[in-house]
């Protein structure tokens, strides 16, 4: 049988009330965090009474203290984005499929149904990229839902979207205002003197890289945690675990020379070091990350111990404070930017955003997972919490190209 989605042309959502107008400032992070690209992710609900109707209405009831929301990101001076509340809303479709959850195994890697016919996407003549974020519900025959979302990274970071996204749901489940109230304060956040850039453009390479997707279990993880805490009497975070892991795994998978460097590289969140420079940290949905990056030759990422690999870690960590802050005050600090070749991989915790925590009014999701299956520049994987009632970690990889795939996985699943 072939499943199928039947979408209704999309709708603009407004703001159920009127709403301020004007331009509004974006920050110098969210400037340098991302470029004008999308994220895309599906949550999966096992059930819900007409979900299209209730979150339809609670987005208009959200848009109205977050009403940049329902704004356009615009370019009066190049280079410099901001965002034009307009007030127009955000493009909303409704969709059905014709078969059960279960028939398509809960949305479960591969994909049974093409993710385009699970995202929202506005009329044609629209430009996506001016967007700020996006929603589509697909109801399926056995009662659950999946929402789809796509955000745009200028305006949030995931934390940002999920707490928009639980405001939505705070509505739909009949509160009168949102349970954290929002804050814009862009312009609070410093805007660093920039540093010309010196040297060839980046180049960028292509791979071939394979999506792969394997569980990490609680007694794995907590293991190597008592085993750190018991040689360095510190304790490690279940994110310092699972990084170490891929980060001994990959290089010694990808074989390269003993001199040739491998990279680990990831966006650790500032939001802590934010107190005292925005006026309350607690409701900024803005992004608030700063670029972590660590360098070894293959030769020494093969000859560390775990336990090496993750006091590497937590030693880049506890250097964010110092980095961000002095890139915040003017000093010398440049983004670090990891070259992009098979040395390098990233990795993105997606287990603590906040998106599992979204309730439209039938529970928390069953399953919460991303897109990124298009991206072959740089090696990376996703951290998700694994389908429900599951523990642990659930990793998709999407960092070595076929022939070091199966020792990569292989080599994880040893720990």
């Amino acid at each position: 049988m072939s499943y199928a989605v039947i979408k209704s042309s999309p709708v603009l959502v407004s703001p159920a009330a009127s709403t301020p107008t004007g331009t509004l400032p974006l920050s110098s992070i969210d400037r340098t965090a991302a470029v004008r690209v999308s994220v895309d992710f599906i949550s999966v609900f096992s059930h819900g009474e007409q979900p299209e109707v209730k979150i339809k209405e609670a987005f208009a009831k959200a848009l109205v203290p977050y009403y940049p929301v329902a704004g356009r990101i615009a370019e009066p001076t190049p280079g410099v984005p901001v965002v034009d509340c307009t007030g127009e809303g955000i493009w909303y479709v409704e969709a059905t499929a014709n078969c059960r959850l279960e028939d398509v195994n809960y949305l479960e890697r591969p994909l049974m149904i093409p993710k385009e016919e699970m995202l929202p996407r506005p009329p044609s003549s629209v430009k996506l990229e001016d967007q700020i974020l996006m929603a589509q519900i697909t109801q399926f025959t056995c009662g659950g839902f999946a929402v789809g979302i796509c955000f745009s990274h200028l305006v949030f970071d995931g934390q940002g979207a999920a707490q928009f996204l639980k405001a939505v749901g705070d509505m739909a489940r009949g509160l009168p205002e949102p349970t954290v109230k929002p804050v814009w304060s862009r312009e609070a956040i410093p805007d660093p003197p920039k540093v010309p850039f010196s040297g060839p453009p980046p180049s960028f390479t292509a791979f071939n890289f394979v999506t792969s997707v394997i569980e990490i279990s609680p007694d794995s993880i907590n293991r190597i945690k008592d085993k750190f805490t018991a040689e360095t009497a510190k304790k490690c975070s279940t994110f310092d675990v699972i990084s170490a892991m891929i980060f001994k795994s990959r290089a010694k998978a990808i074989k390269l020379a003993d001199t040739a460097e491998v990279r680990l590289g990831f966006a650790a969140s500032t939001r802590h070091l934010l107190h005292g420079v925005l006026p309350t940290v607690e409701g900024y949905y803005g992004n608030c990350v700063y670029p972590v990056g660590i360098t070894k030759t293959s030769e020494e990422m093969n000859n560390a111990s775990l336990m090496e690999v993750i006091t590497l870690i937590k030693d880049a960590k506890d250097a964010l404070s110092t980095k961000f802050v002095d890139w915040m005050s003017g000093g010398s600090d440049t983004h670090y930017n990891v070259p992009l070749d098979y040395g390098t991989v990233t990795v993105s915790d997606w287990s603590r955003v906040g998106f599992n925590e979204v309730d439209y009014g039938w529970g928390e999701p069953k399953y919460v997972f991303t897109l990124n299956d298009d991206v072959n520049i740089v090696g990376s994987v996703i951290y998700l919490k694994p389908p429900t009632p599951k523990q642990g970690i659930r990793l998709m990889l999407r960092c070595v190209e076929e022939e070091h795939s199966a020792e990569f996985c292989d080599d994880l699943l040893k720990f």
